[in-house]
C-alpha cells in the first residue's frame, strides 16, 4: 500500500528523531494513561491550533512537549456515537448506536425515517477500561458518559470508579448543585469543571504507586453556556479591543448560518476553564515524580457547535461544525505527549481516527492487541515515533437529522479526497482537502471516476459493517410547521 509522505514532522531547527527502540525500552512499570475529553470542543479552538480569541497556554504547553496532529477525526458528527467508538475501537456504523443517546425522533418535515439504534453501549463489547483492568490497571472515569442508564453506567464496563458518569447528554448546571445522580453535588456555586478535576486529582494521588488510567471526560464546552463571572468579564473586555472585523460574523449552510468569527465571551471562558483544568492536572503529575512515566492524551468527541443552539464558537476555515459530515463537524485536536517516545514540538498530519485510541493504547501499556475487539482501529504507535502507517480509508455514517441542521449522510476520506454522499436523493459531493480545506468546491462534476471509485469504496464497507440506513418517512409534509432543529440538547 502507499505510504504516507511526510506524515509526522517536528518542530524547531532540526526534525526532531527518537529512535523506535526508545518505545519499547525496559521500563520499572507500565506507564500511566490519562485521557482526556473534551465535549463539542472545535478543531480551532486552541491557540496550538490557530485560535487568537480563546487562551490555552496548557493545552498549548501540552502540544509543545509532545505530538499534535493536524488531521485528527471524531468517528462522528455527534457526541454519543465518538464516544462509544473511543471505548471500543469500533465505527458506530457496526455497533448500531449512530446518533446520540436517545435520539432526535422523526418529525413530519424530514424525508426520512432514522433506524433504531441500541439505546446504550452493550455491556458484551470489551472496552479499552475493561482491557486494562485485566491487565491491573486502576481504572476511574470521571465526567459525561451518555452511553446508557443505570446498569450500563461506567462502573458495567470496566472502571472501578465513576464519578459524574451517567445517561445525561449535558449537565442541568455547571454549578453546584448541579443534578448529576452520580456525582454528590459540592458546596453551592463550585464549578462543574473544577470539581470533576479535584477528583481526577485525588485519583491520581491515591494511585500513584501502581499503573491507572484516567479517563477525565468533561462535560464542557457543551451547553449550557455557563462560566465563571470574573472569566466571562476578562472575555467581555477582550471582545471590546477586538479590531472590526474583515469578514461578516455568520455564513449561510444550508438552512442555517454558521458561525465564522470567535468572539463568544462565556463560550471563551469556559474553554479557559478546561485548559486550567489540564495544566492542573499536568502539574499534579509532576509534583508526584510521575510526569516521565505517564502518558496524557487529549482530544474532542465533535466538531464545535457553530450552525444552531447559540451558534458559541466558530470553526472556520473548516466548514460547518457540530452534527454536520463536514470536516467542521468532525475534524479535532489531538494532542498526545509520550515521555521519551513522541518528539518534543512535532506535528503529524496523517488522517486519524477515534477508533485508533484503543489499539493504540494497548501498544503504550505494552499489552497485546485485541484485534477481534478494536477491529476498526490501527495503534498510532508507528507515528507517535516519528514514522508513517500506510494509506487508509476513513469513513463515517450517519443516518439521522441533527439538531443543528445536518442530514442523513455517510462520507469517506482517502489521502487528501473525501467525498459525501447525502441520503435523502444521493446526492454527492467531492472536494480535496489538501487545496480546499474549507470544502467550498465540489469537484464532483469534474471527477466522476474518482466518485465512482470513492462511492464503491463506501457502499462496500457499509455492508461489511451491517450499516442501517433511513427509510421513507410515509407522514412527510413538506412545508410542516417543523421547519427548523429542535428538540432537546444533546
Amino acid at each position: 500500500m502507499k505510504r504516507l509522505v511526510l506524515a509526522c514532522v517536528g518542530v524547531g531547527a532540526a526534525l526532531a528523531v527518537i529512535s523506535a527502540d526508545a518505545a519499547v525500552a525496559p521500563r520499572t512499570a507500565r506507564p500511566n494513561l490519562v485521557f482526556i475529553l473534551a465535549d463539542d470542543l472545535g478543531w480551532r479552538d486552541l491557540g496550538c491550533y490557530g485560535s487568537t480569541f480563546y487562551e490555552t497556554p496548557n493545552l498549548d504547553r501540552l502540544a509543545a512537549k509532545g505530538m499534535r496532529f493536524t488531521d485528527a477525526y471524531a468517528a462522528c458528527s455527534v457526541c454519543s456515537p465518538t464516544r462509544a467508538s473511543i471505548l471500543t475501537g469500533k465505527y458506530p456504523a457496526r455497533l448500531h448506536l449512530t446518533d446520540w443517546l436517545p435520539g432526535r425522533p422523526d418529525r413530519p418535515d424530514q424525508k426520512l425515517n432514522r433506524p433504531v439504534i441500541l439505546p446504550h453501549l452493550p455491556l458484551e463489547e470489551v472496552t479499552i477500561a475493561e482491557a486494562l483492568k485485566d491487565a491491573g490497571y486502576r481504572t476511574a472515569f470521571i465526567g459525561k458518559w451518555h452511553l446508557g442508564g443505570p446498569g450500563f453506567y461506567p462502573d458495567q464496563q470496566g472502571f472501578e470508579r465513576n464519578l459524574g458518569g451517567c445517561e445525561l447528554g449535558h449537565p442541568p448546571s455547571y454549578f453546584s448543585p448541579y443534578r448529576i445522580p452520580t456525582l454528590p453535588d459540592g458546596p453551592k456555586g463550585e464549578y462543574l469543571t473544577d470539581r470533576l478535576t479535584g477528583e481526577a486529582l485525588k485519583f491520581i494521588e491515591a494511585n500513584r504507586d501502581r499503573p491507572f488510567l484516567l479517563y477525565l471526560a468533561h462535560y464542557a464546552v457543551h451547553n449550557p453556556q455557563q462560566a465563571k463571572a470574573d472569566l466571562i468579564g476578562k472575555y467581555r473586555a477582550k471582545v471590546a479591543k477586538l479590531p472590526p472585523a474583515s469578514e461578516p460574523e455568520f455564513r449561510p449552510e444550508g438552512r442555517h448560518q454558521t458561525r465564522q468569527i470567535q468572539n463568544q465571551p462565556v463560550y471563551a471562558a469556559m474553554v479557559q476553564s478546561l485548559d486550567e483544568s489540564v495544566g492542573r492536572v499536568l502539574d499534579k503529575l509532576a509534583a508526584l515524580g510521575l510526569e516521565e512515566n505517564t502518558i496524557v492524551v487529549f482530544t474532542s468527541d465533535n466538531g464545535g457547535l457553530s450552525t444552531a443552539e447559540g451558534s458559541p464558537t466558530a470553526n472556520a476555515p473548516l466548514r460547518a461544525g457540530k452534527g454536520w459530515s463536514y470536516e467542521g463537524g468532525v475534524r479535532e485536536p489531538l494532542l498526545v505527549r509520550w515521555p521519551g517516545v513522541t518528539p518534543p514540538g512535532s506535528v503529524c498530519r496523517a488522517p486519524v481516527m477515534s477508533t485508533d485510541y484503543y489499539p493504540t493504547l494497548l501498544e503504550m501499556a505494552r499489552l497485546p492487541l485485541r484485534p477481534r475487539q478494536h477491529r476498526d482501529g490501527v495503534s498510532l504507535v508507528p507515528l507517535l515515533q516519528g514514522g508513517t502507517l500506510p494509506e487508509r480509508p476513513l469513513f463515517w455514517h450517519y443516518p439521522h437529522y441533527s439538531n443543528q441542521g445536518g442530514g442523513p449522510s455517510g462520507a469517506i476520506r482517502l489521502g487528501d479526497f473525501k467525498l459525501i454522499e447525502w441520503f435523502e436523493d444521493m446526492r454527492v459531493e467531492l472536494f480535496n482537502l489538501q487545496d480546499d480545506l474549507g470544502e467550498q468546491h465540489d469537484l464532483a462534476a469534474r471527477m466522476p471516476e474518482k466518485v465512482a471509485a470513492l462511492r464503491q469504496q463506501l457502499h462496500d464497507w457499509r455492508r461489511r459493517v451491517a450499516a442501517q440506513m433511513p427509510t421513507p418517512n410515509p407522514n412527510y409534509r413538506p412545508g410542516s410547521a417543523e421547519t427548523k432543529p429542535g428538540g432537546p440538547m444533546k
